[in-house]
């Protein structure tokens, strides 16, 4: 305890030692109608030349292009201090209202605000047509040591927070909101040594993404935590853009909720059958490689999820190459979806997700699928671009589809339904090598088969507790499913344990140890 009190003292008497250059010193008027520019970049230029300090921005509106922070200089917003892009664009930006090019050892820190006014028609991409070039809130490119720590950011034109070729970022107690344009992503993450926390984020796009498209640069050693995120598009979303790598990256503590509001241009109740709730989001984890880079070492734990779509969307596809996605862990998950798009696992024909764990989880999912949606031909849509509707409105089950896979290990599940379904809880197809284990479930109506094994093989099906009568559990399909070992069920009220079907053999299915009434 004396040791940490020692340290405190030293810190406090550093940070009384350091320059401090206020704005209002170099002609900064805070008005929010006089162009700060010169003023602001000014300080910070001063500040740096010093060799480091703070540049302060007290109480006031400052109307503003891009601002170019440098090296060793922390830019302060006093309460109440406003950093207001200009809407002269694009003629008063360069890539983002504050530019981190090539630093190191800077810091942005609140508790004042940044507005980008995108709403603004100069900023306009509410319309596909409509192609304008958009500022980034705060872009950090080619630089190390870099902290952003309780600011307010509103209303930006185009990403809130960009990180590119960058490494030992910390960005800690941010409030982002935004939902006033197209395109519009809370945080990107093209970098390496990562740390996002105890941060509030409800906006129009993804809310965090990470995007690997940086020739030479892995996304990797990154940590998310104790954060409350919310957003029109996917919660959290690796990809679209995979071309490289992502590896060794944890997500936990994460409260996903239904955004403040419906997206700007494509309210989804609108536009997909199966959605009545308004506003949701997309998916709550979505994990994509399209563009044959790689997924190596991500774990994922402790996330509430509701008014999102899907909670669980993984994808290996080839829009841009093939890739290989692998190595995930995701447990304790607790989740309500607002659609008939269920979480899937997916891959293309002769290619494989790999050794995917889903733990402890609770799903409360919408029902309502019909038995047309059991018999639905899932299309491969090799090159689509990745997306939860990328399959159409619906999925064959009520609480995952997996295609393409192996090592998918499934344990501790509860699927659950909100309204009567007519799909199997779980659909295997093309599944290989893999296990489920205490799986609860909510009965299909129409007589249909609790769980779904299709051109599937080695697969354990064991602990199944008896909880009401079923009357089939499991159907295998296909001349090609093969050794399905039913182990340790309790089969009570069970009429069919399995069921033989499309050219499936008996034979394919090893009964051993269960108990039978």
């Amino acid at each position: 305890m004396k040791t940490r009190c020692l340290l405190c003292l030293f810190l406090l008497l550093q940070a009384s030692h350091a320059a401090v250059f206020n704005v209002r010193d170099f002609g900064a008027t805070g008005d929010g109608v006089t162009m700060d520019t010169p003023a602001l970049q000014r300080a910070i230029d001063a500040c740096h030349a010093a060799g480091g300090g703070q540049v302060l921005v007290p109480t006031g509106t400052y109307l503003t292009g891009t601002i170019n922070l440098k090296s060793n200089v922390d830019f302060h917003l006093m309460q109440n201090a406003v950093i207001l892009a200009s809407t002269n664009n694009p003629a008063d930006f360069t890539g983002a209202i504050l530019m981190l090019h090539q630093v190191e050892n800077v810091s942005i820190s609140g508790p004042g605000m940044i507005n980008g006014q995108g709403w603004h028609e100069n900023f306009n991409n509410r319309g596909r047509e409509v192609k304008v070039e958009r500022p980034e809130m705060i872009f950090v490119r080619e630089s190390r040591h870099i902290g952003i720590t309780d600011i307010k950011m509103r209303d930006q034109p185009r990403w809130g927070i960009r990180l590119k070729k960058s490494e030992w970022i910390t960005i800690d107690g941010i409030n982002l909101f935004s939902h006033v344009n197209t395109n519009n992503d809370g945080i990107d993450i093209d970098a390496s040594n990562v740390v996002i926390t105890n941060s509030i984020i409800d906006c129009g796009d993804d809310a965090i993404c990470f995007k690997s498209w940086t020739p030479g640069t892995i996304v990797e050693n990154v940590t998310i935590s104790n954060c409350r995120l919310a957003s029109t598009c996917n919660i959290i979303k690796f990809g679209t853009w995979s071309a490289y790598g992502f590896r060794n990256i944890t997500i936990s503590n994460i409260t996903m909720t239904a955004p403040a509001r419906d997206h700007i241009s494509r309210p989804w109740y609108t536009r997909m059958e199966g959605i009545t709730e308004k506003p949701t989001g997309i998916s709550g984890l979505a994990l994509e490689v399209v563009d044959g880079g790689f997924m190596d070492q991500i774990a994922i734990s402790n996330i509430t999820m509701q008014g999102i779509q899907t909670p669980i969307f993984i994808r290996l596809g080839e829009r841009d190459g093939i890739g290989s996605l692998e190595n995930v862990i995701i447990s304790n998950i607790i989740a309500e979806n607002e659609s008939r798009i269920t979480s899937s696992i997916t891959a293309i024909p002769g290619s494989y997700v790999e050794n995917v764990t889903i733990r402890d989880v609770i799903f409360q999912s919408k029902g309502t699928g019909t038995l047309e949606h059991t018999d639905k031909n899932v299309p491969q849509n090799n090159q689509g671009y990745p997306e939860n509707r990328m399959f159409g409105d619906s999925l064959p089950a009520h609480g995952f589809y997996v295609r393409h896979a192996r090592g998918i290990h499934f344990e501790n599940m509860r699927l659950l339904l909100r309204n009567p379904d007519a799909r199997a809880a779980i659909v295997f197809d093309d599944v290989h090598d893999s296990h489920l284990r205490n799986i609860r479930a909510d009965l299909p109506t129409d007589d249909q088969p609790l769980f779904r094994f299709i051109n599937s093989s080695n697969i354990r099906f064991s602990d199944y507790r008896h909880v009401e009568p079923v009357g089939t559990l499991l159907s295998v399909e296909g001349e090609l499913t093969d050794r399905i070992i039913m182990d340790n069920n309790e089969l009570f009220e069970v009429e069919h344990p399995f069921v033989a079907i499309d050219g499936a053999e008996d034979s394919a299915v090893i009964m051993a140890h269960n108990i039978i009434d």
